[in-house]
Parts: C-alpha cells; sequence; structure tokens
C-alpha cells in the first residue's frame, strides 16, 4: 500500500481577528484618524454618487462605500516613500494615502478640514468629473487616479493590470537600499487573472518587499466569488507561491491595521512579498447609485447583513465605548465632511442655466481645453538638448567593420558602465553567454544587481518594467526571446506602458525601452516569426526603432535609452550576423529621432523599407540595374517620429513611391504608411503607391513555405519589374 505523507505550506497562512482587549490597547490618536479618514472618504463617496445620479459624472462611477476600512487600515501602516496603487473601484484607496501624506500626523475628525486637506478632495473630485484641475487634467476619471509625489502610482482600469507594476515600485524601493514598500489593491476578480498571478511568482522568486492586498467583496460585477473559483477563500492563493498570507475581516479597521503591521514589518525586514484578503462589501451595484439587489443578483437580506457591520459604525461604537469621544461628535464629524463636499461641488458647479431649481452643470470653465487632447502621448524630447547627435555623415570618430550582434553587446555593456540607472530583464539574458544572441554577453558578471533573468512570464516582468520606468529611478530595458510574445503581454505593453503618461496628465515620463527579435526566416514558425511593427504604430504613446547597421544600432539605443518615453528596438534575426560599418571607441553618440538615412540617391523610384528589408531592396535594385531608385531606411517608425521631410524631398523629386516590408500583409507597416503618403503628397505622385510584403499567412515551419510567405530580394526585383511596365 502507498504512504502518504502529509505536506505542509513554506509560508504560515492565518487569520488576524481583533479581539476587545486589541480595541482597548489602540492608541486613542490612531482610532481617531481611523475615523476622520473614513468620515471623510465615505462623504467624498457619497457626493460621487450624487453627482453621478445628476448626470453630471460623464463615464462610471465605481463606489467603494462599505470598503472604506480595508484602504485606511493598511494605508495607515504606510508612510509617503511607500508606494501603492489599485484597482478601478480605487477612489478609498487612492484618497486614504493621498490623506495620509498630506496630513501624516493625522486626521482629527472634531476639527475642521485644513485647507491642503479640502484641495487634495477638490482635485480629486474634480478628476472624477473629467475637468481641468483633476489631478490628471481629466483624462484619468474615475479610475485612473495618480499623485506620486503621495505614492498614490495609479489606479487601473484593467483588472488585475497594476499588479505588476506594484512589483516594480517594490524592486526599486529596494534597488535604492530603502525599506519602502509597496502594495498593490484589487479585488476577488483579479486574483484569476494571468497577470496578477505571474506577479505573485515572481515577487515571491525575487524576494520583493510587495504585498498584495485583496479587497475580496464577493462579486465581480455580479458573479459570485464561489462562482468563480473552487477555493473562495482567496489568500490561500499566496501559499503555492510561498508568500505568508493573511486574512482579515476587512470591514474591521483595526482588524486590518494589525494585519497589514504584521505585512509590513516582514517586508521591510527584506523577507519578501506579502497577502492580505480583506473580505469587504460594496453596498452598491458595480457602478452607480443603486444596491445589487436592484439588478437581482443579491438579496436585501444580505446587503442588510453586511451593513450592520459598517466599519464607520463598528469604530464609532469602540471610539464612544472608551469615551475617546461621543456619538455627538461623531455626528458632528459627519456632517461638517458632507458640507465640506457641497463646498467643493459649489467651486465646480452651477446653475443650469434655463433648467429646473435644483439643476446644475459643470462651470464651463472647468473643462479641459480640447486642444490639450493629444498633448504628452508622447514627450517634448527635452531631454535631448544636450545630447551627443551624430550621424554617418557627422560622426568624428574611428569606424570598422564589425558584426551586428557585436554592435548590440557593445552599447549595452557601454551604457551600464555610463549609467547606473539602467537595469535588463528578460528570460535566459543572464546564461548562456549573453543570452540566446549573445546580446548580454558578459554583463551578468559585470553588473549581477542589474542583469534580471526573469522567469517565462511576459506579463508580469514587462509590467514589473513599466512599473519601475513609473517610479522614474531607473531606465529599465525588457528583452522579450521574439517579436511575437508582445501578444501575450499586451496589456501591460498597450494599456498600461503605452499610455500611462497621457492618461495620468502627460506629464510623468516613461523611460522603458523593450528590445525584441524579427525572426521570420530562420525556420521558427508561425509563433516566432512576426514582424510587430505595423501593429505598435498604431498603439499611442510608443517610439518604435528598427536598426539596420551596426552604427544605426549603436546611435538608436542610445537615444531609446536617453528617451523618456517608452522604446521598442526591432532586431532582425537575419541582421545579426552580418557585418557593416560600426564605431571603434566612441559608443556615446545619438541618433537624431526622427531622422531617416538615404542608403542610395535616385531619381526614378522612391523606395522606403526598414530592418533587414533595406539590404534586400539595396541587392535588389543593384542587381536589376535599370530602375535608378532612392532607398530610404526609415529608422523611426512610429507616426510621431517620421522623417516627412526626407520622405517628401525624394517623392517630390521621383514622383513615384514602393514601400518594401518582409512582414505579413495583414499587420503591414507600409498600409499606414502609404495612406499617410497619398494624403500628404497626392499632388506629386504620377502613379499609385506600389508596395512589397509578405502573404496573407504567417510563415510555416517548412522552409519551402516559410520563403514564400516573407519578402525578400526576388519580390522586389518582381515588383520592379511590374513597375517598368511592358
Amino acid at each position: 500500500m502507498s504512504v502518504h505523507n502529509r505536506l505542509e505550506p513554506a509560508s504560515p497562512w492565518v487569520e488576524v481577528v481583533a479581539t476587545t482587549e486589541d480595541w482597548d490597547l489602540a492608541a486613542p490618536h490612531l482610532l481617531k484618524t481611523m475615523l476622520g479618514q473614513l468620515v471623510v472618504i465615505r462623504a467624498f463617496e457619497e457626493y460621487v454618487l450624487e453627482l453621478a445620479g445628476a448626470g453630471l459624472i460623464h463615464g462610471p462611477a465605481h463606489s467603494s462605500i462599505g470598503q472604506e476600512a480595508g484602504a485606511v487600515g493598511s494605508v495607515l501602516t504606510l508612510t509617503s516613500r511607500d508606494a501603492v496603487n489599485g484597482s478601478h473601484r480605487g477612489h478609498h484607496q487612492f484618497l486614504a494615502k493621498a490623506i495620509s501624506h498630506v496630513a501624516p500626523k493625522g486626521l482629527d475628525p472634531d476639527e475642521e478640514l485644513p485647507d491642503d486637506i479640502r484641495e487634495l478632495l477638490l482635485r480629486s473630485l474634480a478628476e472624477i468629473c473629467g475637468l481641468s484641475r483633476g489631478f490628471s487634467h481629466g483624462r484619468g476619471g474615475s479610475m485612473h487616479l495618480q499623485w506620486k509625489e503621495a505614492g498614490a502610482m495609479g489606479t487601473n482600469a484593467i483588472v488585475g493590470g497594476g499588479v505588476p507594476q506594484a512589483a516594480g515600485f517594490a524592486w526599486a524601493n529596494r534597488q535604492a537600499g530603502t525599506d519602502a514598500v509597496s502594495v498593490t489593491y484589487f479585488g476577488d476578480g483579479a486574483v484569476n487573472i494571468g497577470s496578477t498571478l505571474e506577479t505573485f511568482n515572481l515577487a515571491s522568486a525575487w524576494r520583493l518587499p510587495v504585498c498584495f492586498f485583496i479587497e475580496n467583496n464577493q462579486y465581480a460585477v455580479s458573479t459570485n466569488i464561489t462562482e468563480a473559483t473552487g477555493e473562495a477563500r482567496l489568500s490561500a492563493r499566496g501559499l503555492g507561491f510561498n508568500i505568508p498570507s493573511w486574512k482579515v475581516d476587512g470591514m474591521d479597521p483595526l482588524a486590518v491595521y494589525l494585519a497589514t503591521q504584521e505585512a509590513v514589518d516582514h517586508m521591510r525586514a527584506g523577507k519578501g512579498p506579502t497577502m492580505i484578503e480583506a473580505d469587504v462589501y460594496r453596498y452598491f451595484h458595480q457602478n452607480g447609485p443603486f444596491p445589487g439587489s436592484a439588478f437581482g443578483y443579491r438579496t436585501k437580506e444580505e446587503e442588510t447583513a453586511w451593513r450592520q457591520r459598517d466599519p464607520i459604525k463598528q469604530l464609532s461604537g469602540h471610539l464612544v465605548r472608551r469615551g475617546i469621544t461621543t456619538q455627538k461628535a461623531i455626528t458632528a464629524a459627519t456632517a461638517r465632511a458632507k458640507r465640506v463636499m457641497a463646498e467643493l461641488g459649489d467651486v465646480l458647479l452651477e446653475p443650469l442655466p434655463g433648467g429646473k431649481p435644483g439643476q446644475r452643470r459643470i462651470k464651463p470653465d472647468e473643462w479641459p481645453d480640447p486642444a490639450f487632447r493629444d498633448v504628452g502621448v508622447r514627450g517634448d524630447l527635452s531631454e535631448f538638448a544636450d545630447a551627443p547627435l551624430a550621424d554617418r555623415d557627422t560622426y568624428t570618430g574611428q569606424v570598422a567593420q564589425q558584426k551586428f550582434i557585436d554592435a548590440v553587446a557593445g552599447v549595452m555593456a557601454r551604457r551600464m558602465a555610463t549609467d547606473d540607472s539602467i537595469v535588463v530583464m528578460g528570460e535566459d539574458i543572464h546564461r548562456l553567454n549573453g543570452g540566446t544572441n549573445g546580446a548580454t554577453r558578459g554583463l551578468k558578471e559585470t553588473y549581477p544587481d542589474r542583469i534580471l533573468g526573469t522567469p517565462i512570464s511576459e506579463n508580469a516582468f514587462a509590467g514589473l518594467g513599466g512599473g519601475i520606468a513609473i517610479d522614474g529611478r531607473y531606465r529599465p530595458v525588457v528583452e522579450f526571446m521574439y517579436a511575437d510574445f508582445m501578444w501575450v503581454a499586451a496589456d501591460q505593453l498597450f494599456n498600461q506602458i503605452g499610455k500611462a503618461r497621457h492618461m495620468f496628465g502627460g506629464d510623468g515620463a516613461v523611460p522603458l525601452v523593450l528590445r525584441s527579435k524579427v525572426a521570420m526566416g530562420t525556420g521558427y514558425g508561425s509563433q516566432h516569426s512576426m514582424d510587430p511593427a505595423g501593429v505598435m504604430a498604431t498603439a499611442p504613446g510608443w517610439r518604435i526603432v528598427a536598426p539596420s547597421t551596426p552604427f544605426d544600432y549603436v546611435g538608436l539605443m542610445n537615444s531609446a535609452l536617453r528617451c523618456n518615453d517608452p522604446v521598442v528596438v526591432l532586431e532582425h534575426v537575419d541582421l545579426y550576423t552580418s557585418t557593416g560599418e560600426g564605431p571603434v571607441d566612441d559608443l556615446d553618440y545619438c541618433l537624431p529621432v526622427g531622422k531617416a538615412a538615404i542608403r542610395r540617391s535616385g531619381s526614378d523610384l522612391t523606395i522606403i523599407s526598414y530592418l533587414a528589408m533595406v539590404n534586400y531592396v539595396l541587392e535588389a535594385v543593384e542587381s536589376l540595374g535599370t530602375v535608378d531608385a532612392e532607398v530610404i531606411d526609415l529608422r523611426w517608425l512610429d507616426r510621431a517620429s517620421v522623417d516627412w521631410d526626407t520622405i517628401g524631398e525624394s517623392i517630390k523629386r521621383t514622383n513615384r513611391v514602393l514601400i518594401a516590408e518582409q512582414g505579413a500583409v495583414g499587420t503591414s507597416y507600409g498600409g499606414w504608411l502609404a495612406d499617410e503618403i497619398q494624403r500628404r503628397y497626392f499632388d506629386w505622385l504620377d502613379a499609385p503607391i506600389q508596395r512589397v510584403t509578405g502573404a496573407e499567412a504567417s510563415p510555416s515551419i517548412s522552409k519551402v513555405l516559410e520563403r514564400a510567405a516573407i519578402a525578400q530580394t526576388d519580390e522586389v526585383i518582381a515588383k520592379l519589374i511590374e513597375m517598368a511596365g511592358p
């Protein structure tokens, strides 16, 4: 008969319950501060619902009424140096952290709210209403609240989307030599999201000081937690990742405080991540001022039972019992907070002209200027004011023939030697003598704490890199082994990193570099071969560089690492073993942002290309010998950085255009480029814009079928012959 040995988890899992003795021992100042925050946050949320009911909030208003104790109890264990981020239902998380920053000595509920607290509430309310004086100038609204100065790093509309970023904040805190920690708030729905689970694993493996704070409000919209998972005690997730975990009644602010205090002590001692599950309850529906019972998925009896354990009611009972305050004073504090919110509303609102009595509207001068629409999608490139700019024709250093991959490794080594803020992360980059292609050769030995080999979890480490970039103290370089893996981490790349600057007001830098390779032609098949340029160019926020020579790679990587926007650096496997001119000793120059290169001058035809396809185009033109083509290597591919001056001057001379790329026609970069060219230069075109692309299908494993699916020299020659006519 088999033997069954009972296994025990490596980390503890406990429930923390605040006893009457705990309440009696709690400092009066702590309890009054809890009450002060809870009353203010509750009044704020009730006023938000009032505005939503009056149609004065455009978009959702995800109320946290009923859940406030989880945020208040946990934040009061933190300092302004600690970072928090949160969920789409994050007003209470944001306000608790911001209030604690503005009033670090506490918030007395018996006193009038100070001016700086009133200003905080006004700016928060304005942001939720989408107004210019909001923290993000109205762009964030209810679901995207950020005030980095207070350590409130941003709430998030994507379920689980902010969790990897919190690991990035934690990494930056530890790397900077501080004991500051990170807390990420998310709900029961996010517990089952891949990015969340990936981050549990990464944080545990790297022993990061991040607390995963689960606000288990029992429902993901209308789906009860028991329907969504086989283990409804969500803090059990921590055990599988060796993360110490606490479960607590989230309606009890003192119990939350005690549990979080233990977790924070654990993290500040350098022992790694923690997890807290707080059982809370949202009194209203997912969005708006109606209870869940109005939609049929909860009963009124259930809602009443939870309301009877209201956190303000529980805290008030202990304050009165201990003689710290009176019910009359608590009632006055509640009325005072409501009055303040009404006064702040009067700052933003005015009577509706011609409306019924009591009808109001947003004051017209509170709205953002429509001209602000696109400001801050990317930065203004002021970081290049003192950059050592050079191109091949102005470079004064020595050049020599070198392998492309040596330029990749060489410039990264140079930048890490001169800039302690650069950190590189990716799969296998710390092994194999520089990763799978040698791009980080020798760097792990020289910079062991800045070359980070990651688990296979692109969502987690891309998001972690995004968090590091948003934190601002370090410059992450994230390597994806193949460009196809971008779609594994699509939320982090497109919804998070790419949108962060603009979404939070346009002022915050996001200095992240994403390196990835295009591998078509190598036999790696459909899921390891794509050219992502066409899709990436549709995503706001990203800059895209595509180097085709060793010299360009050095200059473009230097520019990418100086840039305060996220930059994708595309590398083609065809080029790694190629040779070309590259710098011998001066590896510090930057290629100018938005400057293309003319690889061949000509007068008959303008051919526009990028990456390895540039060489195929040059080979085709030279071998055919009958077309005097001008060949432009774009180098910068994002919409903001395309060199229209060089393109336009060429078109005005040749009057014909061919766009050549290797990738599949469905994800083509040339599609949008052709559209833009015909609208900008229609009067100079003597013929329709022509294109060379790969086929519709992704490249296959078969050598024959793969070659048939991609464009190279032969396809360019065929198109040139076709364009020449009979």
